[in-house]
């Protein structure tokens, strides 16, 4: 799993790649750590992310809680449709905002 972060404007982006599961769910919330502390706009760029486990599910939901309880936002951007449909499945739908491109990902910010 890789991980880079950066900031445009008022915006984090954070860009994953490669699997969420036991294993490396908990590396990435470190990783998010000091992000998701500041972030009151938050894009999680799934884009090149394949594969979403229940513990992947879990690291999304504290992602968005985190955020959101200092009244931030929080867009997915580029989830593959076989992730959406697990998020379907879960419920985990109904808390997210998901966009396609990142202009959509920044307009669903504002």
């Amino acid at each position: 799993m890789n991980l880079e972060t950066r900031q445009e404007g008022s915006v984090e982006i954070v860009e994953l790649e490669g699997s969420i599961d036991g294993k490396t769910a908990p590396e990435v919330r470190e990783q998010l750590r000091p992000v998701l502390s500041r972030a009151q706009k938050l894009i999680l760029d799934m884009t090149k992310v394949q594969y979403l486990s229940s513990a992947g599910l879990r690291l999304l939901l504290l992602s968005y809680r985190e955020v959101t309880a200092a009244h931030g936002k929080v867009v997915l951007l580029g989830v593959s449709k076989d992730i959406q449909t697990v998020m379907s499945h879960t419920g985990f739908l109904s808390f997210f905002t998901l966009a396609d491109t990142r202009e959509q990902a920044a307009q669903a910010l504002t």
